[in-house]
């Protein structure tokens, strides 16, 4: 068994503040709170975003980040974990 690095990928993100985040959220988000019911789909219920993964149902809570992977599929990331997994990518 050898040792493995992750490949770098660039992912698309945004720090989740709230209900009112929804308003700024970009495109992509917003688009996703059309299909409520499917995997992908998203939802707000009071301060959190309810997210439907393949995985099953995650809440973004205030200050979580969302993101959208590689394939488009949307989830939630704890602040602490975003911080050590990503940095900003000057565009």
């Amino acid at each position: 068994m050898g040792k493995y690095r992750k490949k770098p990928v660039e992912i698309e993100a945004f720090q989740w503040l709230g209900r009112s985040s929804e308003v700024g959220a970009p495109e992509w988000f917003r688009s996703a709170l059309k299909h409520v019911g499917t995997p992908g789909s998203v939802w707000i219920d009071g301060d959190s975003a309810q997210i439907f993964t393949l995985e099953g149902m995650m809440a973004a809570r205030r200050d979580d980040w969302i993101i959208r992977g590689v394939e488009g599929e949307i989830y939630p990331c704890k602040p602490d974990i975003f911080e050590a997994t990503y940095d900003e990518v000057d565009e």
